[in-house]
């Protein structure tokens, strides 16, 4: 199956099974705005509290706050926002619609790269076990081709955005001969800059109002707030300062569903220490954010790094991770070593002294900061086309299952009466009342019992437990596991000490063995 056709199913999937909803449905939906829905607020929580708990509760020199959404507005001068944060726009004149001409040349590098991965695939299944990928990069014409023009094209767009030469990215565009998807021609205006924040007026009245914005990110919340954090947690060097939050920017190409949207939610930890040793906690960050993913257990090898070559003016190093979906891999997460630009900039537009105090050193100064950024939606996202697969049985039937990481499941466990009779909802009910206090548990009494299994594969519910007659004698019940479908017949007293290990964020964070 296409990957494009996998995408569109996953999109089905998240409504059909309550995940996500267009925002304003019986309005016809609101472009790139999206509701979640009563499974996908239980997953989406239980990635919000797997990162929590993975900063504050396993860091020590790691507090949280949560800053307001309407901020001063002279903090986006100062952080730069209102100058420059803008994204390079084309329209085509047939389709009248707008693009992002980096996202294009993005979209056209991706398609060398698609090239090359298909002659890899084809050789590998005509090779089998002798197949040698390096060798085969290094020497078939074909690759060697895609190759070439990938880099020469990558080394000009690299360039063009560095020197923010708008009639290049233009010229790259036409040369590399991008169709719109829509119209199918080359109709293109030149590109020009358009920034991506939503202002709206604070005040009782036109005269007395000030144009304010929505946040495009919640980091500047904690640098203005790091004064009051240090002081009054009586915070040293080094420590970090935790925020999950709403932000919002007018994105012209919001696409691929969840992944680029105008409200979106971030998980972002600004770390502060000592100038001179940022590079060591860049390091620090980078390993420990990719051991993080890694411990959902959704493969190590769909992972990369990829380090920025053009860098912000505020930057030293950056690096993302990216994960790969269905239309190729992209960036869930941004850690990127941001030297003393925002503190500095703060103190001078504020024109407050934002100094750290350094006992030991005996002298104040600016701390450098390393931040580790990664969008809630995406990180979502990620899960859901990794956990959505289709499945043929041995006998000849065929299920839908998400096979999501057990403790981020927006139910954990299903108790199915047999009969909905004879007592067996009673006795269900009690199983449920007795669980839903360690972790979420759910009835379920209405179909056959393999109609309900296959629901409770569909929103990835790792354990289903059938009570039947049998039941109400030796209080066993059969014990049904999502992804081998193994039965097996266990005590009811049984029951928690089975499932919730194996479910708790606990289970995640031993994984991640901080030491400090």
């Amino acid at each position: 199956m296409a990957q494009e056709d996998t995408f569109k199913k996953i999109v089905s999937h998240c409504k059909e099974y309550g995940f996500v909803f267009p925002s304003s449905d019986i309005y016809d939906g609101l472009a790139a705005v999206y509701d979640y829905g009563q499974n996908g607020v239980e997953l989406k929580n239980n990635i919000k509290q797997y990162w929590w708990q993975s900063m504050v509760l396993l860091h020590s020199n790691i507090v949280g706050i949560d800053s307001s959404i309407f901020m001063h507005p002279t903090i986006w001068k100062a952080s730069g926002h209102v100058d420059a944060f803008n994204d390079p726009l084309i329209d085509n004149r047939d389709s009248k619609k707008r693009y992002r001409a980096d996202v294009l040349i993005e979209d056209q590098l991706g398609k060398y790269e698609e090239k090359m991965d298909k002659e890899i695939a084809k050789a590998a299944k005509k090779f089998g076990d002798s197949f040698d990928e390096a060798q085969f990069r290094a020497t078939n014409p074909r690759v060697l081709e895609y190759q070439r023009k990938y880099d020469e094209l990558h080394a000009r767009f690299a360039n063009a955005m560095e020197t923010s030469n708008l009639e290049e990215l233009k010229q790259i565009i036409l040369d590399e001969g991008i169709v719109d998807p829509i119209s199918g021609t080359k109709n293109w205006t030149d590109v020009r800059q358009f920034n991506l924040m939503f202002s709206t007026e604070m005040g009782a009245s036109a005269d007395s109002s000030s144009t304010i914005y929505l946040r495009p990110e919640t980091a500047q919340g904690i640098f203005v707030n790091f004064l009051n954090v240090q002081k009054t947690g009586r915070m040293k060097l080094p420590f970090g300062i935790a925020q999950i939050g709403k932000a919002f920017r007018n994105e012209i190409v919001a696409r691929q569903f969840v992944f680029r949207m105008r409200e979106f939610e971030q998980m972002e930890m600004q770390f502060f220490c000592q100038p001179g040793t940022e590079m060591e906690w860049f390091n620090y960050w980078k390993q420990y954010r990719l051991a993080w993913h890694q411990a959902l257990g959704m493969g190590n090898e769909n992972y990369r790094y990829h380090d920025h070559e053009k860098l912000a003016h505020y930057a030293n190093a950056a690096t993302d991770i990216e994960f790969r979906m269905p239309f190729g891999f992209k960036e869930v997460e941004g850690i990127h070593s941001r030297t003393d630009f925002d503190l500095s900039q703060h103190e001078k537009y504020s024109g407050r002294q934002i100094k750290y105090f350094d006992p030991e050193r005996n002298e104040n100064y600016t701390p450098y900061v390393v931040e580790t950024s990664i969008g809630v939606d995406r990180m979502f996202l990620s899960v859901m086309c990794h956990s959505y697969i289709e499945e043929q049985l041995e006998n000849g039937s065929s299920r839908i299952v998400l096979s999501l990481p057990e403790p981020l499941a927006p139910v954990k466990c299903a108790v199915l009466p047999l009969v909905n009779k004879d007592g067996l909802p009673e006795k269900a009910q009690e199983i449920v009342d007795d669980l839903k206090f360690h972790f979420n548990t759910t009835i379920e009494a209405k179909d056959s019992i393999g109609k309900r299994y296959r629901r409770q594969d569909a929103i990835g519910t790792p354990f289903c437990v059938t009570v039947d007659g049998d039941t109400l004698t030796d209080n066993t019940v059969t014990l049904r596991y999502r992804d081998s479908m193994k039965q097996e017949r266990v005590p009811i007293a049984k029951l928690r000490e089975i499932i919730e290990d194996r479910v708790s964020i606990t289970s995640l964070l031993k994984k991640l063995d901080v030491k400090e």
